[in-house]
């Protein structure tokens, strides 16, 4: 009898612990998730922190029960490359939310400046506490989820061989976000439906973007970053802007100019090669 060759017995082995991985994973995480997301749609919206540290939860019991350890999440930053990744978080809700620009005087800014300042005034002030203390702030529910989706189920469904790892983990990610928009909680203003459909589309698209940050500089933070830079500039400065009757739909965090732009930005975002960094 043959012996198979010692690098196809190691990656076989690597591929058969991915998808053990992946089993306790989802086997924490979906009636995990299921229970706090009836809760917050019952009405206990108290809970919405606890269910964005579900993925990193179902993470923890997957390596602990495995005996993974954590070094590969990775919490390193990746030097020059992480830091360029970094800043392109940053940068990347404001790009997509000019798509959505109509500016109103965040709340957090109005007893300081008051409400006759000029739209660029408003756009600059929005602008700088958004994407300075409301994004540091919303690190505290972003690493909850991207600890688990970029930091462990994306990496293990490229190590199970999964076809399209990138692309199941964005209908993945989205998915995990429908209950709460047919429930009348998330992406409120579209019909639900409509609603949660568009989110599909943009969640998708959006995970390449997350996926070459994570992947070609072998560091969650600029992930952690892009999260916490979306929920603060797209839905603290620009959502609040889009008030007139229907708006949501075309410009809201699930609109369809939204949703148009970012598979175009999808699109550039996996152009070309890059090497995975573990």
């Amino acid at each position: 009898m043959r012996t198979p060759p010692a690098s196809h017995a190691a990656e076989s082995d690597v591929r058969l612990r991915a998808r053990r991985g992946l089993i306790i994973y989802f086997a924490v995480l979906v009636p995990l998730s299921a229970l706090l997301e009836a809760l917050i749609i019952s009405g206990s919206l108290s809970w919405i922190s606890a269910l964005m540290w579900t993925p990193t939860a179902a993470s923890i019991v997957a390596r602990l029960a495995l005996r993974e350890g954590f070094g590969d999440v990775s919490f390193r930053l990746g030097g020059r490359r992480g830091w360029k990744a970094i800043g392109v978080a940053l940068v990347f809700p404001i790009i997509i939310g000019l798509v959505q620009f109509r500016p109103k005087l965040i709340g957090l800014a109005t007893p300081y400046v008051g409400l006759t300042v000029s739209p660029v005034a408003t756009f600059m002030i929005n602008l700088i506490i958004a994407a300075t203390i409301v994004t540091i702030y919303s690190v505290r529910t972003a690493a909850g989820e991207e600890i688990g989706w970029r930091g462990y189920m994306l990496t293990r469904l490229i190590n199970a061989g999964m076809p399209k790892p990138i692309l199941v983990s964005g209908l993945i990610w989205g998915f995990w976000h429908v209950p709460l928009i047919l429930g009348g909680v998330y992406l409120v203003g579209p019909p639900p439906v409509l609603a949660a459909l568009l989110w599909m589309v943009t969640a998708t698209a959006f995970s390449f973007v997350f996926a070459r940050l994570r992947l070609a500089t072998g560091s969650v933070w600029p992930a952690i970053t892009l999260h916490s830079a979306w929920n603060a500039v797209i839905q603290a400065a620009f959502d609040p802007a889009s008030t007139s009757s229907g708006a949501e739909l075309w410009i809201g965090e699930s609109g369809i100019l939204v949703a148009l732009t970012m598979i175009v930005v999808a699109a550039f975002f996996s152009y070309g090669r890059y090497s995975y960094c573990k």
